[in-house]
């Protein structure tokens, strides 16, 4: 499982032109879900972004949480993470899951995400083509991939 938190002052996610989902301070998190990816996956990465500290504390330093500072969150699957590059110009996704296995994940993803941070989370819609737009505070973005975990 591959996915870009960006910190953001606001973001939102439209389809067909209509505004599905918005936010203000908090985290846009892009995520892209392999074949192989498990149930281990989702819980890793969801503590992780829970704790992860990039906000700003009264110093400036990058030492609060999206739990310290209330945050809201917008998670848009994005199977194009799990792209390959290494042959040709023309990204592989073999290794992105099938639609029906990864939307099943992207839905768990949601709900235990949701109970790390104790609040609910805004999502694109699956399998749909989406406008994301944002305001990147700092730039602050974060790649993670839980298959690096160790």
């Amino acid at each position: 499982m591959r996915i870009v938190v960006q910190l953001v002052k606001q973001a939102s996610v439209s389809v067909d032109e209509k505004v599905i989902s918005e936010i203000k301070k908090g985290y846009l998190i892009l995520l892209g879900i392999e074949t192989e990816d498990t149930q281990e996956d989702i819980n890793w990465l969801a503590s992780k972004i829970a704790r992860l500290r990039i906000f700003g504390d009264e110093n400036g330093a990058m030492n609060k949480s999206i739990l310290d500072v209330n945050g809201d969150v917008i998670i848009v699957s994005q199977f194009t993470l799990q792209a390959k590059t290494k042959k040709g110009n023309r990204p592989s996704y073999i290794k992105a899951a099938r639609p029906e296995i990864a939307s099943v994940l992207y839905d768990n993803f949601i709900l235990q995400l949701e109970n790390e941070i104790g609040k609910k989370i805004q999502t694109g819609k699956f399998g749909a083509t989406m406008d994301v737009s944002l305001i990147n505070e700092g730039p602050v973005t974060i790649f993670m991939d839980s298959k690096n975990k160790y």
